[in-house]
């Protein structure tokens, strides 16, 4: 008995000595090497230009409004969910180099101004599986609209940079437009 009692103490000393030294919340980080996120090699800069293909009307819309304005005079409070083509050159027959994918929302009340956030999801060739994320604003009927690139994934892994859009054509019965997207791209 007294063997078990001796047993049963070392079980819970030991117990109280690892439960002490656990996560008290300021150990959830840690520095780690640069070499083992290929953060180590000399970072690029690529420059490309894609076509965003914005299409309201028709059978198959790849833009779809899913929250509608707060009037009838602004487009401020409307939300549309995006899965637009982006293509090699305007027409919209062109080369599919991806998916421009996410949202865009009505954010000025004075303005045509929108907030967007979405992915290019690139489908073909060296950047196939890869994608930039690009969030901000975006006043739609200014020549140049200058917007930040806050990530990316695969080849554009800890991507930085911007794009500017410029509108090539819209139709401006039915809303649909192609965006011209010159994207700046830093990346390892």
């Amino acid at each position: 008995m007294a063997k078990l009692i001796f047993f049963l103490a070392v079980q819970i000393l030991l117990l109280a000595v690892v439960s002490s030294t656990g996560d008290d919340g300021e150990n959830f980080a840690r520095t780690i090497d640069r070499k083992l996120l290929g953060l180590h090699k000399k970072e690029k800069l690529t420059h490309f230009k894609v076509y965003w293909h914005d299409i309201l009307s028709g059978p198959n819309p790849t833009s779809i409004m899913i929250q509608p304005p707060v009037t009838n005079t602004s487009y401020f409070g409307a939300i549309s969910m995006i899965d637009n083509a982006l293509t090699a050159r305007v027409p919209m027959n062109s080369t599919v180099l991806g998916q421009a994918q996410g949202f865009y929302a009505g954010a000025a009340q004075k303005e045509l101004g929108f907030l967007m956030a979405m992915n290019f999801a690139f489908k073909t060739g060296k950047y196939n599986g890869s994608t930039i994320t690009i969030l901000g604003r975006n006043t739609a009927l200014s020549e140049v609209r200058e917007m930040p690139i806050v990530g990316g994934s695969g080849l554009f892994r800890f991507a930085r940079g911007y794009v500017e859009a410029r509108t090539k054509w819209i139709n401006l019965k039915n809303g649909d437009a192609t965006v011209e997207y010159s994207c700046y791209v830093l990346h390892y």
